[in-house]
């Protein structure tokens, strides 16, 4: 996939339409943060309250993995036929419907409507996983991943969204009795329903943008259609695999992805069983956060300015660094900042990864190319919280960090497949 990209492509101002469609992505990136940092926060802390043991601890990360899985790929689909807006509106409902089944799993002391909630849920941020595909759609390569940085940055505000509700759940609760956790998942709509008109808000859909490039920014000049291009149009799965630019981008994110997974269902119990509140758990899940999207546009321009290649690298070191860290101390601020490095690394694995598969996909095929990148995510954090938990169960946390840090680094067997000879290009 190559492009002719001028000076003024790589330094000019956004195009005020662009900028208006990124300000309402970003906005509903940070709504829509809220349903993650609450799985987060409450998962494993709602498995234990329900069973009274915390041997399933990790079942809600699994779970919220298999949803992805199950959805990605076909939402994907979806939003190459119908644009990406329809992939996200449905997200963003299915979040609401599962919110709603875990606050009523608490109210009722049911475990399986625990599962379906989670399902939902799952279901639900899968589907609005394809806001990525919609933020590289707007943006010619050579400003691509920065594109990406500008959308995902909006989850540094929605990084607190999370406490707010779970503060208000708390004084809802201490004045009726009720429970605060319940109470913090009924509150989801008010904040995934303005999310859906966000969404709707934007026009064209960033489809019809990537399509037509040149309309939107005036300066780029689109490569002429080749018999290669018109072919990738109809890729599929297997021809997404057997691209190599692809298979490291898809090993590099899943594994981000796992490891993760893994740190972020582990540590809120142990804080918990630590004896820290609510709201110190919260923080600490916000500041990781901050962590994953803090540094998103830097790393997009790092990304456009000096590759994709080497952003993995940096990703991968510090989440193996984080990863290690977490359960080594049982000092608040030691964990935190554990996260807050493993976040730090997914966030340059992400966007480095999102832009290596936007790079080498026509629009017609993004969203089914970053389908099956968080398919393939989804179907490797199925089991990493499980593996946490029992790897914790039978050897410690400390052993779950060694483990998380082996992960982190496991793309580094293919790396040498990515053979970038310039930003966003590859041989």
């Amino acid at each position: 996939m190559s492009a002719k990209t001028t000076k003024r492509d790589e330094g000019s101002r956004i195009p005020p339409l662009i900028r208006r469609n990124t300000i309402y992505f970003a906005l509903t990136q940070a709504l829509q943060q809220a349903e993650g940092q609450l799985s987060i926060t409450f998962g494993a802390i709602m498995v234990t309250r329900l069973l009274g043991s915390a041997s399933l601890a990790g079942i809600g990360g699994s779970l919220l993995s298999l949803s992805r899985f199950l959805v990605a790929y076909p939402t994907g689909k979806l939003t190459d036929a119908y644009g990406r807006r329809a992939g996200m509106v449905i997200g963003l409902i299915l979040g609401i419907i599962g919110g709603i089944m875990l606050g009523g799993s608490l109210v009722v002391s049911s475990f399986p409507l625990f599962l379906v909630g989670i399902v939902f849920l799952g279901l639900g941020w899968g589907a609005g996983q394809q806001l990525r595909v919609a933020a590289v759609d707007m943006y010619p390569p050579a400003r691509r991943a920065e594109g990406l940085g500008y959308v995902l940055s909006g989850s540094v505000a929605g990084a607190f969204v999370a406490p707010v509700i779970i503060a208000i759940a708390e004084a809802l609760g201490r004045r009726t009795g009720s429970d605060p956790v319940s109470l913090s998942w009924f509150l989801m709509p008010a904040v995934l329903l303005p999310a859906i008109a966000l969404t709707l808000m934007v026009r064209p859909d960033p489809k019809a943008i990537a399509a037509n490039l040149e309309r939107f920014w005036p300066s780029y000049e689109p490569p002429a259609p080749t018999e290669a291009s018109q072919l990738k149009v109809r890729g599929d799965l297997r021809t997404f695999i057997r691209d190599k630019p692809k298979q490291v981008a898809y090993i590099a994110y899943a594994t981000a992805q796992g490891t993760m997974t893994m740190m972020m269902t582990m540590t809120p119990l142990v804080m918990s069983h630590e004896g820290h509140d609510l709201a110190a758990i919260s923080l600490a899940v916000s500041i990781h956060v901050v962590g994953m999207y803090l540094f998103s546009v830097f790393l997009g321009r790092l990304a456009d300015r000096i590759g994709r290649k080497p952003l993995l690298w940096g990703g991968m070191a510090a989440q193996a660094i984080g990863a290690f860290m977490v359960p080594i101390s049982p000092l608040y601020w030691i964990a935190t900042l554990g996260l807050f490095l493993v976040g730090v690394g997914w966030s340059a694995i992400n966007v480095s990864a999102t832009t290596i598969i936007a790079d080498t996909s026509e629009p017609e095929e993004r969203g089914r190319a970053i389908g099956a990148n968080d398919a393939f995510a989804g179907a490797w954090g199925i089991l990493t919280p499980l593996a946490g938990g029992f790897v914790a169960a039978a050897a410690g946390m400390t052993a779950v960090g060694i483990a998380g840090m082996v992960m982190a680094l496991l793309p580094l067997l293919i790396l040498g497949r990515l053979r970038e000879v310039r930003p966003g290009h590859y041989e």
